[in-house]
C-alpha cells in the first residue's frame, strides 16, 4: 500500500481542532492524529523538515511509553510499506528529552537510509 493510500485511511483520526497541530486533509502527511490501538488512544504527530519525515508517538490518556508493537503499527499506518524508518538513540552529549513518554520515528526524505541486510534485523 502506498503512502497516499495510507493517508486516506488515517484521515478519520486527524485532529482538525488541535491548536498549532491542527490540520486538514489538504495538509497531507503533516498534522496530529489520535489513533486507537490496543485499547488505548495514541497521539501521533507527523511532520517533515530539514530533509526528514518525523513521527512522534505518545499515549494521549496516560504516562506510558509506546510498546514495540505500537511503534510497528504506527509505522505501518504512516509510512509506505517498503520504507525503512529508524528510532535514534543519540550520543549522551546530544541527548534531549522534552517529552519523557514520547518515542519518535525518522526517515530521510532525500537520501536512502543505510540499513543492514534484512536477515540481521
Amino acid at each position: 500500500m502506498t503512502l497516499d493510500q495510507k493517508l486516506e485511511r488515517v484521515q478519520k483520526w486527524r485532529c482538525e481542532d488541535a491548536g498549532r497541530f491542527s490540520s486538514t486533509a489538504a495538509d497531507g502527511w503533516m498534522g496530529m492524529f489520535i489513533v486507537p490501538l490496543e485499547g488505548e488512544m495514541w497521539k501521533v504527530i507527523c511532520s517533515h523538515g530539514e530533509g526528514w519525515r518525523h513521527v512522534s508517538i505518545s499515549n494521549s490518556q496516560k504516562k506510558q511509553l509506546p510498546s514495540w508493537n505500537i511503534m510497528c503499527r504506527i509505522k505501518d499506518l504512516f509510512f509506505d510499506d517498503e520504507d525503512w524508518v529508524v528510532q535514534y538513540h543519540p550520543a549522551r552529549s546530544e541527548y534531549v528529552n522534552h517529552h519523557p513518554y514520547t518515542l519518535h520515528l525518522w526517515k530521510p526524505m532525500d537520501m536512502p537510509l543505510p540499513t543492514p541486510h534484512y536477515s540481521l534485523v
